[in-house]
């Protein structure tokens, strides 16, 4: 179905000619002024705004899934995960001068952002850093790939049927996020806030904590299914244990990417505050596996070199793969890695 538009703009920032697309009736232009905040500010400092951004302010994302420009930054996952995305910006990385800033509507209000102007300044800033924090280890990160494989211990047969093929689904997204892509974000998150964004990226994050929080209700909705699939005999013990694991690791452990930013950014006080929420309100709920990886990953996140050879990267990213093969071995889960590196 056509969709109407109701909003086109082009309008001059600087040196920036910033185009402006929208299916939504209210509050574009709220979106639209914290996007002119966010190019000046970067336009104020040292780093160099695209020539031409077009924004695509969007009820939902449905346009974008359909069609991704051809060479553009890599959407990494499942494509239908999307839908759940509040802002995202694309890019070709060998064309840096111009970009898409798709900002969706559904995702936004459902994550309480809409109506949220400092948070809403941190997601466009975050997104604006992507192309102005490409790097050698960023360059390289999209050229590795990792082959996953895993069986259970103590010996015995592989499981089969839809629990397998949700452990394989389930374990690629985690070392995709957490491992080949953590890169893009950590560069990301780190130039955002050395560009004056550290206060919005505070915000932003401890929503994101709060919001967590509020998930974990959900989370005992998760245990109180496989407690029933277990004893209806539909999973084991074992397979359980693993299932309730892997949803913790990949529900929350991103934080350590935004974490480790603000460390590398020198703002210690701020990254010991998020901590400090994450540490009261979340981690105790989850698995304990979970803490031991967040910390393990954050440490690694702090000291990646923005000039990482590809030899370097791949070592370093063998070592994230490592931290989550070590949570989850305890759980029986015993995982077999080989990392790539294409030229």
């Amino acid at each position: 179905m056509e969709r109407s538009l109701r909003h086109i703009a082009l309008q001059q920032v600087g040196d920036t000619e910033l185009r402006v697309v929208s299916d939504v009736d209210e509050s574009v232009i709220r979106i639209v002024q914290a996007e002119e905040d966010v190019i000046r500010a970067y336009a104020a400092g040292t780093l160099v705004p695209p020539r031409c951004v077009s924004l695509f302010v969007l009820r939902d994302l449905q346009p974008l899934m359909r069609s991704v420009p051809t060479g553009a930054r890599s959407l990494s996952g499942d494509p239908a995960a999307l839908a759940d995305r509040t802002v995202i910006n694309v890019y070709d990385p060998a064309d840096l001068a111009t970009c898409n800033v798709f900002v969706n509507r559904q995702a936004m209000e459902r994550a309480g952002y809409w109506d949220d102007l400092l948070a809403i300044r941190g997601l466009l800033a975050h997104e604006h850093a992507h192309p102005m924090a490409e790097n050698d280890a960023v360059r390289t990160s999209r050229r590795l790939t990792v082959e996953l494989s895993w069986e259970m211990r103590p010996s015995r047969a592989p499981s089969e049927g839809p629990w397998r093929e949700k452990v394989d689904r389930l374990l690629a997204q985690l070392v995709d996020k957490l491992c080949v892509s953590a890169p893009r974000e950590v560069f990301a998150n780190e130039l955002a806030i050395r560009g004056g964004f550290d206060a919005e990226l505070l915000h932003l994050n401890e929503r994101n904590v709060a919001n967590a929080a509020r998930s974990l209700e959900g989370r005992q909705t998760w245990l109180a299914r496989v407690e029933r699939a277990e004893r209806t005999g539909d999973l084991s013990r074992t397979d359980a244990d693993v299932l309730v694991l892997i949803g913790d690791l990949s529900g929350h452990l991103d934080m350590a990417l935004e974490v480790a930013a603000f460390l590398r950014a020198g703002k210690e006080a701020a990254a010991g505050e998020l901590e400090d929420r994450l540490l009261a309100s979340v981690f105790p709920a989850l698995e304990p596996e979970a803490l031991t990886a967040y910390t393990a990953l954050r440490d690694r996140y702090v000291a990646l070199s923005p000039g990482a050879s590809r030899d370097e990267l791949v070592e370093w990213t063998t070592g994230l793969v490592g931290i989550v093969a070590a949570a989850l071995r305890p759980r029986g889960l015993e995982l077999t890695y080989r990392m790539r590196a294409t030229t």
